[in-house]
């Protein structure tokens, strides 16, 4: 039995370490994509996990493969094409970490994937189906995703959703916004972004978890915030947790996606509905996502960032 399986892109992230005196960057190569990130997280916390992606029969595209499989990350929904090249992103930062995105991908190997290439027998065998919106960017994986989430749906999977916003991949914003629109009318349970709220609604944190619950169906709501911690949502409580204190930002790739798959970690430990949570039992979700979001951004990278259990639980006390 798999716990999650996501569909999405997995690709090569280039960290900026160093600029030069022109301000050109050297740059790290770091396994990522935020399926892939989320994914990660589930399965440094013990959980069965599988990817439905496609990579180039390049040399980053057998790297990304090696590295899902030492991950723990089941590969068979992993397709390696011969046609199309492993996407590529380009990472910069600013002093305290944040990240400007560019992208390699016209097109991308992730962008290419075809709902008849899927192992449709990895969403039987799963518990949860995740996916994120940059896999509905362009057909034909627009397409697959459309299609597998319907598929997931009929055989009553939980679905959970990222509508991450990386506006250098949409051809225009209202494109982008119908996406992301359609993504939260499928899901049971979102993780999103404040920026991502204000773009779509522009709400407020808390107000758009609320526009969300109440206006597309779904049962429970992260907005993450960056520093500012999360504000969430269900149909019984809301409320609010701080960031994880005292951190030394080094790059913040990959944390939204590792509080994705940290919460739905400890939302698979909980065994209850998301509908069905509690004021204490979601902060205890939410607290402990917040913290294994803010130990990865001490590193580099989204896949490699990933923390020990251990350590989590460590400095929740």
């Amino acid at each position: 039995m798999i716990d999650v399986v996501a569909l999405g892109e997995l690709l090569i992230d280039f960290t900026m370490v160093s600029a030069d005196g022109e301000g050109y960057p050297t740059m790290a190569a770091h396994p990522g994509g935020a399926p892939a990130n989320f994914l990660a997280a589930l399965t440094k916390f013990g959980k069965k996990t599988a990817l439905l992606g496609k990579v180039g029969t390049d040399a980053f595209g057998g790297m990304l493969t090696d590295t899902l499989q030492n991950a723990g990350i089941d590969t068979r929904g992993l397709i390696a094409a011969g046609d199309v090249f492993t996407t590529l992103a380009f990472v910069t930062l600013d002093e305290s970490g944040d990240r400007a995105f560019s992208f390699a991908r016209k097109p991308g190997a992730d962008t290419c994937i075809r709902f008849e290439e899927l192992d449709l027998s990895l969403i039987d065998e799963a518990k949860v189906f995740h996916f994120g919106t940059l896999s509905l960017t362009d057909e034909p994986a627009r397409s697959a995703t459309q299609q597998a989430v319907a598929y997931a749906k009929a055989k009553g999977k939980l679905i959970t959703c990222d509508p991450n916003l990386r506006k250098p991949l949409w051809k225009d914003m209202e494109q982008a916004k119908v996406q992301m629109l359609w993504s939260l009318e499928q899901a049971d349970v979102v993780k999103i972004s404040d920026e991502e709220v204000e773009f779509l609604f522009g709400l407020s944190p808390e107000q758009g978890a609320e526009h969300i619950l109440k206006e597309y169906g779904v049962k429970l709501v992260f907005v993450t915030c960056g520093a500012d911690g999360c504000f969430f949502m269900n149909a019984r409580a809301g409320g609010h947790v701080p960031s994880l204190a005292d951190v030394r930002v080094v790059d913040t790739t990959g944390a939204g996606d590792i509080f994705g798959g940290s919460a739905v970690f400890k939302l698979l430990e909980a065994g209850k509905a998301p509908e069905a949570l509690d004021e204490a039992e979601l902060k205890k979700i939410v607290a402990f996502a917040c913290t294994a979001a803010g130990l990865s951004t001490q590193k580099h990278g989204g896949i490699s960032s990933v923390p020990e259990l251990g350590d989590v639980m460590r400095r929740l006390g």
